[in-house]
């Protein structure tokens, strides 16, 4: 997950809960509030700001909030993490891919058993932070809890690099886990992209590449949590569910500016890629099967309504959750009903593959 103030909720917690449900019915789930309100953030979590210098200074939070987070719960240690570099499409750089995986997976299959499904995981950040090792704990826990292996791609991030290019860059990743599949026991047509936030809507990017690219055999299936999909999405200063949110407005503007450009960000004329914001898309068809899941108070609820309605008006298989009284991240260090719910349907849908 890439929220930076995941595990902190707002300082006005009471008053917006009060106003949200007499003015608008809103609220938050109740054991969702009561078992967050009891977690205190880890020791070596950094200190909230209600506003940031500059994407950097985002960038630096976020990575050591969600460090500290991620190591909370033990590596398992029955996962190991083997790189590939790769070049970048545009000849510029390299990125690094890396696979998550028990010594059982990288075994070949027992006799009469298929290929394995895998993961290709495009991890969050809000396009400006983390990286791979950042997010390696979730990622090998996903592991041991889907009994899939992942691929966790090393994607270059903004502003340094602005998009498309982590779209062309998972694209690559995606190309080539397609290309070797079977050398690693792995069925090309069971592979899922698998994205939160950021990652959700740089999974999306790649998705519609591979159509667009005629990927064969295509995608099994994409995985999107609460992806960042659309660069026009604003909320007015009066609208009372922003004390709710833990990725905020402001923080949505510094991202989507370091990644297509302040000059773009939010204007319906402005040549926005469709890879970069797939919210910006008009032709959805010929999508893989879709899981898409978000909470009621997150900042990309309604664009994550959208987008899954667009899909299954496009025919596009759908499977959508919205999880009522939890914002962005709501998941993370929990353990309620609701966060243990959306766990065991994002380990169904990528499960079923």
């Amino acid at each position: 997950m890439s929220s930076p103030q995941e595990t902190v909720l707002p300082e006005t917690l009471e008053s917006a809960k009060t106003a949200l449900q007499q003015k608008h019915g809103l609220r938050y789930d109740a054991e969702w509030l009561r078992i967050a309100s009891s977690h205190a953030p880890p020791d070596s979590a950094p200190a909230v700001k209600s506003e940031w210098k500059d994407v950097f200074e985002l960038r630096a939070f976020t990575e050591s909030l969600l460090g500290a987070v991620f190591r909370l719960a033990p590596y398992p240690e029955e996962v190991t993490e083997t790189k590939v570099e790769l070049d970048s499409p545009d000849g510029t750089h390299k990125f690094t891919v890396t696979r998550f995986a028990t010594a059982e997976q990288r075994a070949p299959p027992r006799e009469g058993e298929p290929l394995r499904s895998a993961v290709l995981n495009i991890h969050g950040g809000g396009f400006v932070s983390c990286t791979v090792d950042t997010f390696a704990p979730e990622m090998a826990r996903a592991v041991v809890a889907q009994g899939v292996q992942h691929f966790g791609v090393g994607y270059p991030l903004a502003p340094e690099r602005a998009a498309p290019v982590a779209v062309e860059d998972c694209y690559a990743a995606l190309a080539w886990l397609s290309a070797h599949a079977r050398e690693m026991h792995v069925d090309p047509a069971r592979i899922v992209l698998y994205g939160d936030s950021a990652g959700g809507g740089i999974a999306a990017g790649t998705a519609l590449m591979a159509r667009d690219a005629g990927l064969e055999p295509p995608l099994a299936k994409q995985v999107l949590v609460y992806p960042m999909l659309d660069d026009r999405t604003r909320y007015p200063e009066e609208w009372p569910g922003r004390p709710f949110l833990t990725w905020k407005a402001e923080d949505n503007v510094l991202g989507w500016d370091a990644y297509v450009g302040a000059d773009k960000r939010g204007r319906e004329d402005a040549d926005v890629s469709v890879y970069a914001a797939p919210g910006r898309a008009e032709d959805l068809s010929g999508l893989p099967s879709t899981y898409i899941d978000v909470g009621g108070l997150d900042l990309f609820k309604v664009e994550n309504l959208r987008f899954a309605q667009r899909l299954a008006e496009a025919d596009v298989e759908v499977e959508f959750h919205l999880y009522p009284g939890v914002p962005h991240g709501f998941e993370n260090g929990t353990g309620s009903w609701v966060a243990t719910k959306a766990i065991e349907n994002r380990i169904k849908a990528i499960q079923r593959v």
